[in-house]
């Protein structure tokens, strides 16, 4: 097929006078190298990790949007605050959209990418916002024969996030999992995760009807924030399960820090677990999201022998290695409309996604909420 001479693509920039400005550029449409492949963008969603470059730290409630169309333009302040902190990206106008899935419909001359030609194929990439990308065919993750775009739009991000936490896991030598903002898209998956894999899960929400959705999916040990007897609870689940291992999803707070009490009040109930400097198996948090965006605070009344530090997917991946990825990959595949399947509330355009009151609706980042932009549509 002839491709167009010309595609479009979201961009979003802090300007030097303290605006976020997102808008729809017309790009060139390139030739693809001998090993890239170019991916017609059917498919993308918007996940809470997009949001820090859309974004960044600017106070959307502010946003407005005017134009129509290819010439929607997205605006909001940005406070003194914000400006120091993205001064590194200021003028800069990035793209954005960490995964998505299409049809190839162009190829280089290496076998690796004519093998992709015509197939739908899922990537991963920081610019998936767009109508086309243009990317190395060994991104390329081919989707099974009967799976679409729409159901692989969403295959790597929250599948091999879940996926590696159990890798994580094993690497470090625990044996049981904390969890927060358990009831998304992301912690749904976790759950039929451990469940298929023997692995005891605890589930932190904040709210009853988030209780509801993971007992409907059959999780074991579920612990609302909300209760009075939170502590209580996340201490319990912890005991009955072993874990010393979580991961926080709001990074902010003291969240991470009443994790690491609770494991080390569990500890403290095994005979011989304790001693002067505190329960000696390590107890590890990771912050792999920011959901919450105030400081982290940390009371340190657990002992000696403990952890907290960012985790973020591809630093995950390239340090396990690409056996590892390979696997996890190809699980995905396999599992990608029952074990990883992705609902939609909504699905938008390209300018749509623009539009400051569609914008305060995805950017609100309610639980069960999750938009899908679809770039072919017409804008």
């Amino acid at each position: 097929m002839s491709l167009p001479a010309t595609y479009l693509q979201m961009l979003s920039t802090i300007t030097k006078d303290g605006e976020l400005r997102m808008e729809l550029v017309e790009k060139p449409m390139p030739t693809p190298a001998a090993d890239q492949v170019i991916i017609k963008i059917e498919a993308t969603p918007i996940n809470p990790s997009d949001h820090g470059v859309m974004f960044g730290w600017t106070d959307m409630s502010g946003s407005t949007s005017k134009g129509e169309g290819k010439d929607r333009v997205l605006s909001a302040p940005v406070s003194k605050h914000g400006m120091g902190i993205m001064k590194a990206r200021i003028g800069q106008s990035l793209p954005v959209g960490n995964e998505g899935a299409g049809t190839v419909v162009a190829a280089g001359d290496s076998e690796a990418a004519q093998a992709l030609m015509g197939k739908t194929v899922a990537a991963l990439s920081g610019q998936m916002y767009a109508e086309y990308v243009c990317l190395p065919a060994a991104s390329c993750l081919p989707l099974m024969d009967g799976n679409t775009a729409k159901d692989g739009a969403s295959s790597f991000v929250n599948p091999l996030t879940a996926l590696s936490f159990l890798e994580t896991m094993r690497m470090e030598d625990h044996s049981a999992i904390v969890h927060t903002a358990a009831a998304s898209n992301l912690g749904q998956m976790l759950n039929k995760i451990c469940q298929a894999d023997g692995v005891e899960l605890v589930n932190i929400v904040r709210r009853q009807e988030q209780v509801d959705i993971l007992k409907g999916l059959g999780a074991k040990y579920i612990v609302n924030s909300s209760d009075d007897s939170f502590m209580a609870d996340l201490t319990d689940a912890i005991h009955a399960t072993g874990a010393t291992l979580g991961f926080d999803a709001t990074g902010g707070g003291k969240l991470a820090s009443d994790i690491l009490s609770a494991m080390e009040a569990a500890a403290a109930r095994t005979p011989g677990a304790y001693s002067i400097y505190g329960s000696i198996k390590h107890k590890q948090v990771y912050l792999y999201g920011g959901l919450d965006v105030s400081p982290t605070t940390l009371s340190r009344g657990y002992g000696m022998a403990w952890g907290v530090g960012g985790w973020l997917l591809p630093n995950f991946l390239a340090k396990a290695g690409m056996e590892v990825g390979n696997r996890l990959r190809m699980r995905v595949a396999k599992e990608l409309t029952t074990t990883f399947a992705s609902h939609y509330t909504d699905e938008i355009s390209l300018s749509e996604a623009l539009d400051a009151a569609t914008v305060k609706r995805y950017n609100a980042k309610a639980t069960g909420e999750k938009f899908l932009i679809c770039p072919q549509m017409d804008v």
